[in-house]
């Protein structure tokens, strides 16, 4: 075993044992590992095993620098993610076969599918994605039945198309499926008129939609036309105009966050989706600005522990950004993961914040 220890930049060693011991998955010092010469093993500093001897303590950049000196990855916290992508590639297949059917597969005709047994595939599915396959199944069946009332659909027809027995069943889960009722959903922003103006940002174009509640679509560094289409998405029935005039001191607003984000996007909001989305929105908003928190500790903020993935598809739906700052969400390992607008400008937004704390 090569006990030559492999330097971390200028850093300290005192203070990567310190994110170790306190379990840190990611901090000043960026992505490292640590490795164990009694084990022989290399984890990652959030590793849930118990805390080794400071002496036995070797620190490594990557997988490669840790296996060149002749450690193998830990099984515990898979820091290589090859158990991880196992799991996910399993998840993702039952998920897509979940969407192809007509109706709620069984438990034991997903696991069977899955070369697992049933108890094993459950644990594997409600780790990776927070909720149980049947439960999945039904937030199937309820983009199912918004996705037909917004293409203009009966609601006693959406309804039966989605896999529901009655529309009496819909009607008593309103909030929980669709976050308004059947007829609202159906109408699509028939009937309201959203003002948009269009204007250059630092990270490129920025568009903002608003009705007479408050803004409804915040996007940026994209084409004009491909923001316009996902405004145009989301409310297929509305009648869409340029108005730069009454949105002039929102955007003013906008302008200086992203310029110098010293507090907090304070915006009147028309935000419209399932409650359980409302709920992942509002939790958001208060991470501070500067700060993150994974995407399970942001189940754990929600009171859904369990729901980690369903949190995720809600930070993904979030059509406001910026004044819902799913940026200062971030992988369990600490990696920024994937972002609307592209990683590098969720980078820039999180060092702006940052910046503007310290100095404040």
């Amino acid at each position: 075993m090569n006990d030559a220890i492999t330097m971390i930049d200028p850093l300290p060693d005192a203070q990567l044992w310190e994110q170790v011991l306190s379990r840190q998955p990611q901090g000043a010092s960026g992505a490292f590992l640590y490795a164990v010469t009694t084990m022989g093993v290399y984890c990652k500093p959030g590793c849930p095993s118990p805390r080794p001897l400071r002496k036995n303590v070797r620190f490594y950049r990557t997988c490669a620098d840790a296996e060149a000196a002749g450690f193998r990855a830990c099984k515990r916290c898979d820091p290589k993610g090859e158990r991880a992508r196992l799991a996910q590639a399993v998840v993702a297949d039952a998920c897509a076969f979940i969407e192809a059917a007509a109706d709620m597969p069984s438990l034991d005709t997903l696991a069977a599918r899955s070369g697992y047994s049933r108890f094993h595939f459950l644990r594997m599915f409600r780790d990776h994605t927070g909720v149980t396959p049947r439960s999945y199944a039904e937030g199937v069946r309820a983009r199912r039945l918004h996705a037909a009332l917004a293409g203009g659909a009966r609601v006693v027809d959406a309804v039966l198309d989605a896999g529901f027995g009655s529309e009496s069943r819909v009607y008593e889960k309103t909030a929980t499926l669709l976050g308004m009722t059947p007829g609202a959903a159906r109408r699509g922003g028939e009937g309201e008129t959203i003002r948009t103006t269009l204007t250059d940002c630092p990270f490129g174009r920025l568009l903002v939609g608003a009705t007479d509640k408050g803004v409804c679509f915040l996007g940026f560094a994209e084409p004009d036309e491909a923001l316009l289409g996902d405004l145009r998405q989301r409310f297929p029935k509305a009648r869409v105009i340029a108005d730069d005039a009454a949105l002039a001191a929102t955007v003013a607003t906008v302008l200086a966050f992203l310029h110098e984000p010293k507090q907090a996007l304070d915006l009147p909001l028309d935000l419209r989706g399932t409650a359980f989305q409302q709920r992942v929105w509002q939790t958001l908003c208060r991470i501070p600005a500067g700060e993150t928190r994974t995407y399970a500790q942001l189940a754990e903020m929600v009171g859904n522990p369990r729901a980690i993935r369903a949190v995720a598809r809600g930070c993904a739906t979030n059509p406001v950004s910026l004044a819902v700052p799913c940026h200062r969400v971030v992988g369990s390992d600490g990696d920024l993961t994937g972002y609307r607008w592209g990683v590098p400008r969720k980078q820039a937004l999180l060092a702006g914040e940052r910046a503007a704390v310290a100095k404040a």
